[in-house]
């Protein structure tokens, strides 16, 4: 039943003949995505796999918002995201998305609370919002424990679970993690997958970004990327 219903689902991402070219006009001009068709479904767990130099990352960052494609068309929940002007892309990328990375991007100075709290300071929350929604943030990654330590005195598992609380602190359409579990031993990496299964029970969308074949068995759907196109 659940697979029938997320069958069913709307489309959360619509990618229509994806291009993405680099120096354009110039004797370097290179093209990185061939052509990308790509539909995901609110709540959906995918992946994306792909070797290095595969057009992975600038997958990735057009589907984050973060940059454009040169050609064809991309709707985030329906919104054109290249007619998008940068204060409107600001903005879908802190309530629409929420991003996990490799190596965590965490403030080094302030500490786990401090950390979960920054995107609902941009969103406008109030003090006692942030810190309420943060807290329990952190306890849903059982991070409860850790709230006042900074960056450098949590192990990467921990530094891994304050990023995925901080990812959902404006509860975003759409968790976007690049390379996760990269920075992580095998055994902290399933610790964290299981917690993105959990988020996704929960109704949330997720897109990995990986070059493992065994974390990508585990999302509901893997698209493979080669040489800029899905093979």
């Amino acid at each position: 039943m659940e697979n029938a219903a997320k069958t069913q689902a709307a489309h959360i991402i619509e990618m229509s003949n994806i291009h993405k070219s680099f120096y354009i006009g110039t004797p370097q001009e290179l093209e990185i995505l061939h052509g990308i068709d790509l539909t995901v479904d609110e709540g959906e767990f995918i992946s994306i796999v792909g070797a290095s130099g595969s057009g992975k990352s600038t997958l990735m960052n057009i589907i984050g918002a973060l940059d454009k494609q040169t050609e064809g068309e991309y709707l985030l929940r329906g919104i054109d995201v290249k007619s998008a002007d940068d204060d409107h892309l600001a903005e879908m990328r802190n309530k629409e998305i929420g991003f996990v990375f490799q190596n965590f991007n965490l403030i080094p100075r302030i500490n786990a609370l401090k950390n979960v709290e920054l995107p609902m300071l941009y969103a406008g929350d109030s003090t006692a919002e942030r810190t309420e929604k943060a807290r329990a943030l952190l306890e849903m990654v059982e991070m409860s424990d850790w709230v006042t330590h900074q960056p450098n005195e949590l192990s990467g598992g921990q530094k891994q679970r304050v990023a995925i609380a901080r990812a959902l602190a404006n509860d975003p359409a759409i968790i976007l993690a690049d390379e996760p579990t990269g920075a992580l031993d095998s055994r902290t990496g399933h610790l964290v997958m299981d917690l993105f299964h959990r988020i996704n029970r929960d109704g949330k969308t997720i897109v990995l970004i990986t070059h493992s074949e065994e974390l990508a068995a585990e999302t509901d759907r893997q698209i493979t990327l080669k040489d800029g196109k899905i093979c």
